[in-house]
């Protein structure tokens, strides 16, 4: 994935191999709580595309999206194309937990340049983009190299996090009501994303997807307050100058883990987003 990050419903990779490793975590503490979704939309796929032998990751970070497809699809193997040294490192030890290091295999490569190293396990039947396709440099090309990696039939699957997941209540007994809707609009930076044109320039034909996303504190699980304390603290990072001085306050006591209000303990947090994804199948 791409070197920067902003917060518009997504995190992009910083460079630095402490924040790699820091964002690795933080990305599969999503993946676990979100495993329903990911069970659902990887479902989905099997309806549309039964039984693929190759599929490519594009982006693949740590490999959560890498790690899905593999239990999805037990005879397929999955190339994983990242930019970073970092997430391919730990994702191969994650393969190894997952008992998928045999079906999985890495690429370190820009997405933006040359192919050649990514086209060498194609043509592939799926290909996988997951909050990714924002951060290229040029998303027609990388839309037409895609095009052209696939086999006749494939599929090539794009998402998006529409808007980081909310996870607060309403009300969190700390200032004023509402600092979380507050937070996210004062950093959202940019509109929603849409690719259904340029896929269709590209020569796909495109069906597209949203997933709302509810889950309560028990159906969430263990990780929801460290993905919680992970991503809020995120957005804390970019809200300084964009939020009133009183919700500042009030967010820094929400994340001080030595504060009985703190994220870090609360039985009352849910997860609330929406994803889509857009199903482009090469004719």
């Amino acid at each position: 994935m791409n070197t920067h990050h902003d917060t518009h419903g997504h995190i992009g990779h910083e460079r630095a191999a402490g924040s790699d490793i820091a964002l690795a975590k933080l990305l599969e503490l999503d993946a676990e709580v979100l495993a329903p979704y990911l069970a659902e939309l990887t479902g989905w796929l099997a309806k549309l595309s039964p039984g693929p032998d190759s599929i490519l990751d594009l982006g693949s970070g740590p490999g959560t999206g890498s790690f899905a497809l593999a239990r999805q699809f037990p005879s397929a193997h999955v190339t994983a194309v990242d930019l970073s040294p970092q997430m391919l490192h730990r994702l191969h030890k994650q393969a190894a937990v997952h008992d998928v290091a045999a079906r999985i295999s890495t690429v370190e490569a820009n997405i933006d340049g040359p192919w050649d190293k990514i086209g060498k396990n194609g043509p592939y039947d799926l290909i996988w983009a997951a909050s990714f396709l924002h951060h290229v440099a040029d998303p027609a090309r990388t839309l037409s190299q895609a095009f052209q990696q696939l086999r006749p039939g494939g599929l090539l699957a794009v998402t998006e996090m529409d808007f980081f997941p909310l996870y607060l209540p309403e009300d969190t007994g700390v200032g004023r009501p509402g600092l979380e809707t507050r937070l996210h609009a004062a950093t959202k930076t940019q509109p929603d994303h849409e690719w259904t044109d340029q896929l269709k320039n590209a020569g796909f034909t495109v069906e597209k997807r949203t997933f709302e996303i509810r889950l309560d504190h028990a159906q969430a699980g263990r990780s929801v307050n460290a993905c919680a304390q992970g991503f809020l603290a995120k957005l804390r990072s970019h809200a300084t100058d964009l939020l009133e001085a009183d919700d500042l306050t009030t967010l820094d006591v929400l994340l001080d883990e030595t504060q009985p209000s703190s994220i870090a303990h609360r039985a009352d947090l849910r997860v609330h987003t929406t994803r889509t994804t857009w199903i482009a199948r090469r004719p």
